[in-house]
Order: C-alpha cells, then sequence, then structure tokens
C-alpha cells in the first residue's frame, strides 16, 4: 500500500497532497508539523504518532529526526513537546510536488496510508484541525498603552533596562478556512522567513512566518545565531538600505547582542564571528540585525546548539533585560497567557540539519477564529501609542498573507 500511495502522490499538487496528509493527521489524532527554511524551494511535512514532554535538560544533538515545539513559559497546561518524525516527507514548492521520504522504528501504522489514498481524492472535504479550549484575554488599546507604560515606569525605577510586553487580537476565520491552504500563503508572501504550520492535541494548531533563528546547526556544522531588534515599516519605493534608524531601536538591537555575548562567555566560547547589524526585511518590516556563527569543533563543543538554546530562551528581543527582572514584570503585568508564541520551534536532524527558531508573526487557530500574537520592545525612551501601533505591524504580518481582517470584538484589535 505504501508504494501505491507514493506512486499516487506523484500524480497529486502539493497543497491537495499536504491537504490530505494534514486531514489525515488530525482525523486519526496524531500530530503535524510543516516548515520551510529561508530562501529554500523545499519544504518538509513530518506525522507523528506519539509526542513526547521534552525534559529540561533536552539534547538536541542526540534526538531523532523530528520538530521541537516549545511554550514561552513552562507550565503544567503549556508543556514544551517534540513530534519524532514518525512519517517523513518533502516537498518542491516550485515544482509543485510532495513525496514520502522517510519513517522510523515507530512509523504510525499503515492503515494511514491505505485510508490516505481515499483522502487524496476529497480534496473538498471540510477542513479541520487540532483546537485548544484555552480562554482568550485580548487588551484593547488604551489597556495595552497601559502596560506599556507601566513597564516605562518599572525601567526608570532602574529595575530594568528592556521589557517586552506582548498583547493577542482574536479574529474570525472565513468558513472556508483551511490551515493548508494559510501555509502555502506564507511560503508565497514570505519566502525569507521560516515558515511553519504545526497542528497537535497536545499543542493546538499554530501558522507562522517567524523572521528570527534562536539557534541553528547547518549541514556544514556551523552553529549560528543572530541578535534582531528594533522595528520599523518598510516604505513603499524604498529598499532596506534606505532605512534610519532612531537612537531607542539601536540601543534596543545593543541589548540583544550584549545578551548573545553574554551566553557565549558563560560558557568561555570566545571563538566566533560577529556580522552586522545591518536592516533587513521581514514581510512590511525592517529590524536590525546581527549574526553570529561558530565553526563546530566537536571535542571542546559537543553540545553547543543544545547549551546555547537552553541559554538563550527566553532572549532579550521576546522577554526583556535582565531575564529575571523581565519576566518578574511580565509574569505580575501582562495577564494573559502567551501559550507558544514567543516560544521556539523548528526541525531537529532532518537531513543533517537542526533549525530552530522562534515563535513570532504567528497564530492560533481555534475553532473558529485565529488569535494573532505580538510584542514590541520597551525601553525608558518608549512611546505608548507607537509600540501600540508596533504589535498592529507585527500582526498584520501573517494576517494579510491569510486575509483576516474581520475583529470578533471592536476592542480588540484596530484592523
Amino acid at each position: 500500500m505504501l508504494s501505491n500511495t507514493e506512486s499516487y502522490l506523484a500524480t497529486i499538487a502539493a497543497p491537495q497532497a499536504l491537504e490530505a496528509v494534514f486531514q489525515m493527521a488530525v482525523a486519526h489524532n496524531l500530530a503535524f508539523a510543516a516548515w520551510r527554511l529561508p530562501n529554500q524551494e523545499e519544504f518538509f511535512a513530518c506525522v507523528s504518532a506519539a509526542p513526547v514532554a521534552v525534559p529540561e535538560e533536552f539534547h538536541l544533538e542526540s534526538a531523532p529526526a523530528g520538530f521541537i515545539m516549545h511554550p514561552f513559559t513552562v507550565t503544567e497546561e503549556n508543556k514544551p513537546y517534540f513530534l519524532e518524525a514518525d512519517l517523513l516527507f518533502q516537498g518542491n514548492f516550485r515544482e509543485n510536488h510532495l513525496r514520502f521520504l522517510s519513517s522510523s522504528e515507530k512509523a504510525v501504522s499503515g492503515n494511514f496510508f491505505g485510508k490516505l489514498q481515499e483522502a487524496l481524492q476529497q480534496p473538498d472535504a471540510p477542513a479541520t484541525w487540532h483546537s485548544a479550549a484555552e480562554p482568550v484575554f485580548t487588551a484593547s488599546k488604551s489597556v495595552y498603552e497601559e502596560l506599556v507604560q507601566n513597564g516605562i515606569d518599572f525601567l526608570k525605577k532602574g529595575n530594568a533596562e528592556k521589557v517586552v510586553p506582548s498583547r493577542c487580537a482574536q479574529v474570525a476565520l472565513s468558513p472556508h478556512f483551511r490551515p493548508v491552504t494559510g501555509f502555502f500563503n506564507l511560503l508565497k508572501q514570505y519566502p525569507h522567513a521560516f515558515v511553519s504550520l504545526v497542528s497537535a492535541p497536545e499543542t493546538g494548531t499554530w501558522l507562522g512566518a517567524s523572521p528570527e533563528i534562536l539557534v541553528v546547526k547547518d549541514k556544514k556544522n556551523i552553529f549560528r545565531t543572530m541578535a534582531l531588534a528594533g522595528t520599523q515599516k518598510l516604505a513603499a519605493g524604498l529598499s532596506p538600505a534606505d532605512a534610519i534608524w532612531r537612537q531607542k531601536e539601536i540601543e534596543e538591537q545593543s541589548m540583544v547582542v550584549r545578551y548573545v555575548i553574554s551566553c557565549f562567555k558563560k560558557i568561555r566560547l570566545r571563538e566566533y564571528v560577529e556580522t552586522g547589524p545591518r536592516t533587513v526585511a521581514a514581510g512590511n518590516l525592517l529590524h536590525l540585525r546581527s549574526d553570529f556563527c561558530v565553526p563546530l569543533n566537536e571535542e571542546e563543543f559537543p553540545n553547543l546548539t543544545s547549551r546555547m538554546l537552553h541559554l538563550l530562551h527566553p532572549t532579550s528581543a521576546v522577554c526583556g533585560q535582565p531575564k529575571e527582572a523581565a519576566l518578574d514584570f511580565l509574569n505580575a503585568h501582562e495577564n494573559y497567557n502567551r501559550r507558544y508564541y514567543s516560544g521556539y520551534l523548528g526541525p531537529v536532524n532532518v537531513q543533517h540539519e537542526t533549525a530552530v527558531y522562534v515563535n513570532l508573526r504567528c497564530l492560533e487557530l481555534r475553532e473558529n477564529s485565529a488569535i494573532l500574537y505580538a510584542g514590541a520592545g520597551v525601553t525608558v525612551d518608549s512611546d505608548p501609542t507607537k509600540e501600540w501601533q508596533e504589535t498592529e505591524l507585527k500582526m498584520q504580518t501573517v494576517s494579510a498573507a491569510l486575509q483576516l481582517n474581520t475583529p470578533l470584538d471592536d476592542t480588540a484589535t484596530g484592523y
């Protein structure tokens, strides 16, 4: 049956084939992840029979091929999960195909493939997805601006250098919305982003187009991370090279640079290459970005990727600086559950590469709605109204590509 399905997959367009795999995974209460690395034509998808809760000291280097999904803060309700690639698929966006790549020793039942052929022949069947039941607490413009002002007052007292308050907004979904269609829309709109679709009973369903690397170990055995901060809108007719940055954004990005370097110092890593900062585009936004790379010496730093992952998260770009003080402020004042927003996600040991990204520019799908998430870096020089506007722009990155623009209540968002 497997060989027949493989042959049949080759005759189906990639969106239809991936839709069938996605719907079969959801129907069998399995976990699904699809992703595309920046500037690549190939995308991958995996189906996992039994996602496992990730231990505190999870070692990426020894994990099987799969996908990690980690929340901003680990709680009893929000746990980190590893989705082992029991079935792995590879597609090509330009050539418009999807093919079966491999299966693990714990591959899901062969019945999955038998029913997959039926699903492939029913492309118009109603779409379903895993959905969480967590209550949604949205913030009005005035409430969020008050949160930002509280952050500014907190910083002026010398408690921290930066905090990153966030919020969410709830928008209605079209009756005909399909997550896989949304995934392909994001592939088209954001070729330079890490695009992902994750759906699991344990996490719910998430779509995103993240611009921010947390840790990468590539096929050439090079470790990479970045410092990304500062935000402004990309003006029509201009290029990133034309951007002019305020002192507030320059200092905000330099804080993230110092944070990355401080993590290197903690493990006594001195040999690294730093480039930047430079202005980069992420959808309709511009950011300041510095890159760091380390050629891995297996004898000196055999677990560098895992060690840096645990040290970096949550970065000052999504939490603040210093980390402990910023987290205390957010826990006391943010008043909502970020869940997997500003956590991290990505493929682990898939075709000899691990690429973990911060879960930004993302949304969570509920039964009939989408929850959009965004935050803004706050320093003593911040303006609450401008920070609200920044979160609006960030939410538009994903919502515009998915044509999500109908608010469920007029206090949730300014669309």
